[in-house]
């Protein structure tokens, strides 16, 4: 099989995957949002966000550096890994407890910390699990990593669904997580036949560290984004608008589900391309056009039914969704047409690219948030995500340097599905009006010309 049946092979599981997913996570978000309310799902959703950073920070990109790899990684190489993961996993539960002063201190709210220090227990258990992922990944082995992401996610969503109707509050999704990550790491260490082995090489972890460390520093910057919401919409708008910017994010996210899974797969793919330039230049162009067309119509679609879909399915405690969701959609939206030049950057080792993007990125998106939250309350939220738009030049700025990309085809479609997105807030009768941009699009022959090349290309396989 070559690569390119490799990749879709590989890229049609983490969809299905993910399809299958975004179902099984509405469901399971829809039942816990209703029995939990904004409150405590606003708590849940700050322990979540600080423990999933701190696993962040504990991976050290080590991975990637399995993925990227030019030779096959031995069993010692493995081995080390685990060694290292278990090693920076106790660092990140210890640095998660001794935290804890600064967050009740930022926050004034004592509610979150017990449920925090349980989900500290976690870090190791995701740190150790990733070598056996990168396994599978550096493969394109997409099938078993599907089976058991999905499987983990129904474990996750079955318990705290239970737990939720049994009057147990925040702790339902926090019992769910923790079994989650406890099976994630025995199902792919089995799949796998990696059973964690302490072994040590100082050359080798000198390897690791040194090629984790830029990817590391650049996604450390980059997830801060998702301590914005726990921690400064927390302190200015408390727990309840925590809990509804989370559940915007989170049907954002799960609409998401294609992107998310083509980005996972465009490290493998373009790592096996990174010495030819004109083939690079060419997969990123295909991959901003579709990721533009996956996500927007599922945009689209949510923001036209959504003032009837939020108060009759998660009730009428959660409308607020409806005045954040077009921002965010937006930002994602946006986010879809350059993730891959991150993967990009990333494969051919630029990584200070990225970075510098990344930083700038939350600086302004911090920096808006700040200023604007405690003015304009949940909209100062979503016009920060909108300024934050303004710092993707930094990374079109960086990959130029290596070659050109050209973006006619996806900016088109990404102005036609972005004005739509505002039917949240325009009275039901003119919203046929934000369509008219689209519809200009659907009947222009350039873009629709290229939209059905690229659906010829895929069904092909190239």
């Amino acid at each position: 099989m070559n690569l390119r049946e490799k990749m879709l092979k590989g890229g049609a599981y983490l969809i299905v995957r993910q399809g299958f997913g975004l179902i099984v996570g509405f469901i399971g978000v829809l039942l816990i949002t209703r029995a939990i309310g904004p409150g405590d799902y606003g708590i849940y959703t700050t322990a979540y966000g600080i423990v999933v950073y701190l696993s962040n920070l504990a991976s050290l990109g080590a991975h990637v550096y399995l993925i990227r790899r030019e030779s096959e990684p031995d069993i010692n190489v493995y081995h080390q890994v685990f060694t290292l993961m278990l090693l920076t996993g106790c660092i990140g539960l210890v640095l998660g407890l001794a935290t804890i002063p600064i967050f009740e201190w930022w926050l004034q709210n004592r509610a979150f910390i017990p449920p925090l220090i349980t989900m500290l227990l976690a870090i190791p258990l995701i740190t150790l699990a990733g070598p056996a992922m990168a396994r599978l990944e550096r493969d394109l082995n997409y099938r078993p990593i599907s089976i058991i992401e999905l499987t983990g996610q129904i474990i996750n969503y079955v318990i705290a669904i239970v737990l939720a109707y049994h009057g147990k509050g925040v702790w339902a999704p926090v019992t769910g997580y923790l079994a989650w990550q406890v099976f994630n790491l025995l199902a792919t260490c089995i799949v796998t036949r990696l059973l964690p082995r302490p072994t040590w090489s100082w050359s080798l972890v000198k390897e690791i560290v040194g090629y984790g460390a830029g990817y590391s520093v650049s996604m450390w910057v980059w997830q801060l984004r998702s301590l914005v919401n726990p921690l400064i919409v927390g302190r200015f708008a408390g727990p309840a608008a925590v809990g509804n910017i989370a559940l915007a994010i989170r049907l954002v996210e799960a609409l998401n589900f294609v992107k998310t899974a083509t980005w996972r797969l465009s490290i493998s793919g373009f790592a096996k391309l990174q010495r030819d330039y004109l083939r690079l230049k060419r997969a990123l162009e295909n991959a901003m056009l579709f990721q533009v067309l996956a996500v927007g119509p599922l945009f689209v679609f949510f923001a036209y039914t959504a003032r009837w879909i939020i108060p009759f399915i998660f009730g009428d405690r959660w409308t607020d969704v409806l005045y954040i969701y077009p921002f965010i959609a937006l930002g994602y939206l946006f986010n879809a047409m350059f993730s891959m030049h991150s993967s990009v950057l990333f494969v051919l080792g630029r990584t200070w690219g990225v970075t510098s993007f990344h930083m700038v990125h939350i600086l302004i998106f911090v920096g808006s948030a700040l200023f604007l939250l405690p003015r304009l309350g949940l909209i100062g939220y979503g016009l920060a995500e909108v300024f934050a738009l303004l710092s993707y030049l930094v990374i079109h700025l960086n990959l130029v340097g290596l070659f050109r990309p050209h973006y006619t085809d996806a900016v088109l479609w990404f102005l036609a599905f972005s004005v739509p997105l505002g039917a949240t807030y325009v009275n039901l009768p003119y919203t046929i009006l934000l369509l008219i941009p689209l519809c200009v699009v659907v009947l222009m022959k350039g873009p629709r010309q290229k939209v059905l090349e690229y659906i010829k290309f895929t069904r092909m396989g190239g």
